[in-house]
């Protein structure tokens, strides 16, 4: 008999005889101008390159979370690594994409539909940075990257009641839809904070996988591991993080 947690975390996804390896998932914030930082969410754009570089010159390369599960699914998944960028700031559209282009990468990036076009206020210490407006938002999609949902506004879901709860998912993943005209596979849970009730909340609003940062317990699509990737992470940092990821990460209910 499975324990609750365990059923959170694989409903809505075939048996397998034993879990998979976490796949490894770099997240990104901001790519921009560093002076004031104080969550350590921004790197600049020649550390972006320089980290991309590095990719690449290991026979790496990134994609967005949905490929990089499609590539697993089919047994193909080796030498892919996912990248995603959450929030949706407005930096994303001219640093981060022209290198993304550059190293033939692509990537997932999550927005908040309730803020588009606002700033970061879900950050008390600032400073505040412009999101993507809805055109900036279509201009990514068109370019080939990912569009997930970050939720609505920005708020943790392991607080919320339940009529936000259902805003957070749903209704971000609608807007998202009737914004981009493309399907919305992917959430990623704001402050990387999740439960049993919020992977519930995710699935049922029609989502195949959920980003966090460190799980804990729960595992599955709707729980993914990620790694922080921020302006510290030299290539040699960037190395011993992607060496080291099997052995820090559980494996992936749910998942190959």
């Amino acid at each position: 008999m499975p324990s609750s947690v365990e059923s959170a975390s694989c409903a809505g996804s075939a048996p397998l005889t034993r879990p998979g390896p976490a796949p490894w998932i770099a997240m990104y914030h901001s790519v921009g101008d560093r002076t004031e930082d104080p969550y350590r969410i921004t790197v600049t754009p020649g550390r972006l390159e320089r980290q991309l570089r590095w990719l690449r010159t290991r026979g790496l390369r990134g994609v967005s979370v949905a490929e990089l599960l499609a590539a697993r699914g089919r047994g193909e998944g080796r030498g892919l690594v996912g990248l995603t960028f959450d929030d949706g700031y407005a930096d994303f559209l001219g640093n981060a994409l022209p290198l993304l282009s550059r190293w033939q990468c692509t990537a997932t990036l999550f927005v908040l539909p309730g803020r588009l076009g606002g700033a970061n206020a879900w950050d008390p210490l600032g400073p505040r940075k412009p999101l993507l407006s809805a055109d900036g938002v279509r201009r990514v999609a068109e370019a080939g990257v990912e569009i997930g949902s970050h939720g609505l506004t920005h708020v943790d879901l392991t607080r919320a009641d339940e009529a936000t709860l259902k805003a957070e998912t749903a209704e971000s993943r609608a807007l998202l839809t009737e914004l981009t005209g493309a399907p919305v596979t992917g959430f990623c849970y704001p402050y990387g904070t999740l439960d049993p009730r919020a992977m519930t909340a995710v699935r049922a609003a029609g989502y195949r996988y959920a980003c966090a940062i460190d799980p804990g317990p729960l595992t599955g699509p709707y729980a993914l591991p990620r790694v922080h990737v921020g302006q510290s992470d030299t290539t040699l940092r960037l190395f011993l993080k992607y060496r080291l990821h099997r052995l820090r990460r559980r494996p992936v209910e749910g998942l190959r």
